[in-house]
């Protein structure tokens, strides 16, 4: 008797077996491939349950998804979006099984509710910062999902003075300015020279200039959305994870500045910002909370 956690990322597909504890049980993790993404999935996910039986998945997963239909739209897999029905997939695959599937975001939020930096608060924020951004809430100690299953999504709240154009159509989202790839080109059009996010991170982390304002630039960004979001939602506490987090005082010293300026609203001044605990795997361990938790 087995559940199993999937989480579909903008670049990988990671799975595992979800002991009671919720500890990830031999994780792995494939490339999303150009085609044929379900096949790959589903051949991780075997490769993972080991011939096993299992009786609960859950599927944290890029968005937009509608989680009432168990269909799924991530921009980053072609195939996929204008809607796959992962939910149906999954249950054909693995007869008799629970299936659950929420978007990333909430995941994440579950997760640091649960076992991460977050267990304490009833009202955070969770948000990850790599090449694209996803967040969570929580209120009143209950993650929100939302109408349509997408709430959380921080990535595409407007921040003031950018204009960035957004993949979503929109301009000056946050992911636009803030996210690992578009921190990236913006360094790459002042002349860095490197290419990813890790890269940017490590360069900034030995003081290199540009790649330094890229990363004070978004911290800046999220320092402002996260205000919003705080404010909006009376938070007090926002958690960070995800690659551009582990960047240091360049992205911690703009964010930590822009949220002292902004939060000025006498519920506010409390308001904590602080960086995840769960390192990459926070969705997928959100996955394992869908997958274990009861249901009425």
């Amino acid at each position: 008797m087995t559940a199993l956690a999937l989480e579909i990322g903008p670049t990988r597909f990671a799975a595992s077996r979800v002991a009671q504890d919720v500890e990830a049980d031999d994780v792995r993790q494939v490339p999303i491939p150009a085609d044929g993404a379900w096949d790959r999935c589903l051949a991780l996910l075997k490769e993972v349950a080991e011939g096993r039986e299992i009786t609960a998945l859950g599927i944290a997963c890029a968005g937009p998804i509608d989680m009432a239909a168990g269909v799924v739209a991530p921009a980053e897999i072609a195939e996929w979006r204008t809607g796959f029905a992962i939910v149906a997939a999954a249950e054909a695959a693995f007869p008799g099984a629970s299936v659950y599937l929420a978007v990333d975001g909430v995941c994440l939020a579950l997760a640091e509710r649960n076992i991460g930096a977050a267990k304490e608060a009833m009202d955070a924020l969770a948000l990850t910062v790599s090449d694209r951004i996803r967040g969570g809430i929580t209120v009143g100690g209950f993650v929100v999902v939302g109408r349509t299953g997408n709430a959380g999504n921080i990535g595409h709240v407007l921040v003031p003075g950018y204009d960035e154009p957004c993949a979503c159509g929109s301009r000056g989202c946050l992911e636009a300015v803030a996210g690992g790839a578009a921190a990236v080109r913006w360094a790459q059009d002042r002349g860095w020279g490197g290419a990813s996010v890790d890269e940017l991170v490590a360069a900034a982390r030995v003081k290199d200039e540009i790649a330094a304002a890229a990363l004070g630039r978004a911290g800046t960004a999220l320092g402002l959305a996260i205000v919003s979001t705080a404010a909006l939602l009376d938070l007090d506490l926002a958690v960070v994870g995800g690659t551009m987090a582990a960047a240091g005082p360049a992205l911690w010293e703009p964010l930590s500045a822009a949220v002292a300026a902004h939060a000025q609203l006498s519920y506010l001044p409390g308001l904590r910002v602080v960086p995840s605990t769960l390192g990459e795997l926070g969705g997928l361990a959100g996955a394992g909370l869908l997958a274990l938790t009861p249901r009425r």
